[in-house]
């Protein structure tokens, strides 16, 4: 069989007129895998000048970009929109001459795969096609059941030019997880970022019926399951096909989301309950249809865990501009009876648009948690939230935040957290199914939740406080001695902390978290303390026990460098396999503190929307924290927090 086709290819050699390079596919078939061929060819036909994006960017070759426009983006993310190109559309085109002595028909379809965020399509330990690549974002025309296009070509020994169109568009397959009560939400899995290659298929008529209608229909499932093209063509049972050609073209395009932060901050009804006060309605903040169409930012509300009410202290202070003291806390801490503090919880705000702010002149939001006075009594967590998911992607965000500490390094009770979560909506959104145990049912259920195999939850952050490492064990928790109400007796209350925490008194902590919701597939899933090394760093992953749900290291660095400078960037790079935090005073310069692979925990793999917030923890969720949330005042002013950019590549 080997010896028979390769008499074929060589007679398909010889017969080219032009031959630029020559790979290893053609060990089996005419099909090449052409990335930098100008010219390929076959017995029966050749093509040449495969231009996949030749009305986008056209004095670049190979590399070229293209922004995701936000407007009016609430079905779904189209690329390109007519506001980037008039025809709303890429051109593509190709030449194709007839090697026949008679008029043929020969037939073609284009193909694009997201390159930066997929599973590599072929399975390393069976060298077959990876299960996993069926979850890759590819896709051809929008209306799937139009396979392979027509083309009829004279025998004149002449290229003759073809010209069509394609757009990259949300649920491309068309899958029917994502279609309720007849209408395609295409939203629901939308575009993701990162680099995208084109393949060209181009066929003989006789070739074609032997192309599966799962592959040239990628909409239809092969044994209950997508089946990748890149796969089949380049890799699998396309490879062997006479007489067609798959041409990859070197150009990609690049996507990228850089949402207009000055666009406008969008109030959802659900998450006031319908009961808003609209007061601080205005035009870059509220419900008018211009900023339901387009802007790309919403207000965030924190869920409010009534469970955890605290009593607090009855003080209101300024902690970072009063130079509160360790003496002021461990006094208001040691004085005050229990009938004299506050009982209360963490509160959300009840006025939107009063402590979140679009600028369009500077481009940027500005949250704020608001002041109190003395018998109003509140903390007020803030944030924003994006209003589109993605799947995959590197999140970095330029913020001025607030400083957690002031210079006494006393805390001021707040966690400034960039955060990714779920996008929710049950079955379409599920996560891959856990086939170990299962995942924990839900995120506030405790030990005894029970477990399922599908969840829609997911949550990868960066939270940022004053607390200890939990990792190694042998040093945690740090040992606190409990003050006594002398007042006659300054050393008996004014307590000094532990040296594990003054050792490292002007350092906040920056708490890499992914909620794998305890699924323990991961061959490596562990409790405790367990270590991952990523190039030359060793991180400590901790976990409290097996069916705790999140996964979690920590990284201490100084408060003046995160949060005293102009700004700084925070990253959190989401790969399918993979997920790395970085932190850095500029892109360039961004270093490595957390990092997690699909061998210690479950990668999430549905969408998810992006979240900053400034918010006020319960410390009894942060075992260790030398400062108790319901012993810090309540704020005295306004404490803000800006967000500059955000980008999404």
């Amino acid at each position: 069989m080997i010896k028979k086709e390769t008499h074929r290819l060589w007679a398909c050699i010889l017969n080219r007129a032009y031959v630029l390079v020559i790979i290893l596919p053609f060990f089996f078939s005419c099909n090449n895998n052409a990335i930098t061929s100008e010219k390929l060819s076959c017995s029966d036909f050749s093509i040449q000048n495969f231009n996949p994006l030749s009305n986008w960017q056209k004095d670049s070759m190979e590399s070229k970009t293209i922004f995701i426009d936000y407007n009016n983006a609430n079905s779904g993310f189209i690329i390109p929109t007519s506001k980037q190109i008039q025809e709303g559309s890429f051109a593509f085109q190709f030449e194709i001459k007839n090697n026949t002595s008679s008029t043929q028909n020969f037939y073609y379809k284009i193909y694009y795969q997201n390159e930066s965020y997929k599973f590599d399509e072929i399975d390393a330990l069976t060298k077959r096609e990876n299960p996993l690549a069926e979850e890759n974002f590819y896709g051809s025309w929008e209306n799937t059941a139009t396979t392979f296009k027509k083309i009829c070509v004279p025998s004149d020994n002449s290229f003759h030019k073809t010209n069509d169109i394609f757009r990259i568009i949300g649920n491309p397959r068309n899958d029917e997880r994502y279609i309720q009560n007849g209408v395609n939400n295409r939203w629901q899995r939308n575009p993701r970022v990162g680099n995208y290659s084109f393949l060209l298929i181009v066929v003989s008529e006789n070739n074609l019926k032997t192309i599966p209608t799962y592959i040239q229909n990628i909409n239809q499932k092969n044994n209950g399951h997508f089946s990748n093209p890149y796969y089949y063509y380049l890799n699998g049972d396309g490879k062997l096909l006479q007489n067609m050609i798959a041409y990859k073209s070197a150009s990609l395009l690049k996507v990228t989301a850089q949402p207009n932060l000055g666009g406008g901050i969008y109030v959802d009804d659900a998450r006031f309950n319908g009961e808003e006060d609209k007061s601080y309605f205005c035009a870059t903040c509220g419900q008018d249809s211009n900023l339901y169409k387009n802007a790309p930012i919403q207000q965030f509300i924190n869920y409010v865990d009534i469970s955890t009410k605290m009593d607090n202290i009855p003080v209101v202070a300024d902690i970072l501009k009063d130079n509160y003291s360790k003496m002021d806390y461990n006094w208001n801490k040691s004085f005050y009876s229990k009938d004299e503090l506050i009982p209360t919880i963490i509160q959300t705000s009840k006025r939107p648009c009063e402590t979140v702010v679009s600028d369009p002149k500077e481009k940027k939001i500005i949250i704020k948690n608001p002041k109190t006075q003395y018998g109003e009594w509140k903390k007020e967590s803030v944030g924003i939230i994006t209003r589109h998911g993605l799947t995959y992607g590197k999140y970095r965000v330029k913020v001025k935040l607030t400083e957690l500490l002031n210079k006494n390094n006393v805390w001021n009770g707040l966690t400034n957290a960039i955060w990714l979560i779920t996008q929710g909506g049950g079955e379409w959104n599920y996560r891959r199914t856990c086939n170990k145990e299962g995942y924990m049912a839900t995120y506030w259920g405790g030990h005894d939740d029970k477990r399922i195999p599908l969840v829609d939850y997911s949550e990868i952050d960066f939270e940022i406080l004053k607390t200890p490492p939990y990792c190694p064990d042998n040093v945690f928790p740090p040992v606190f001695k409990n003050p006594i109400d002398n007042n006659k007796n300054v050393a008996s209350w004014n307590v000094a902390l532990p040296q594990e925490i003054t050792n490292t008194d002007a350092n906040v902590t920056v708490a890499c978290t992914n909620w794998d919701m305890a699924c323990w597939e991961p061959k490596n899933f562990g409790i405790g303390c367990n270590p991952i090394e990523y190039k030359g760093q060793t991180f400590e992953a901790h976990r409290w026990d097996e069916a705790y749900r999140a996964l979690t290291e920590k990284k201490e660095e100084t408060d003046d460098e995160l949060f005293g400078s102009k700004f700084y960037y925070f990253e959190i790079d989401w790969k399918p396999t993979e997920i790395i935090w970085r932190i850095g005073a500029s892109p360039d310069k961004m270093r490595v503190v957390g990092y997690m692979n699909d061998k210690v925990t479950s990668i999430p793999n549905n969408q998810m929307l992006l979240i900053i917030t400034q918010e006020y923890h319960n410390t009894k969720w942060w075992p260790g924290a030398p400062y108790s949330q319901d012993n810090l005042p309540f704020p005295l002013n306004d404490i803000p927090g800006e967000i500059y950019d955000l980008t999404i590549e």
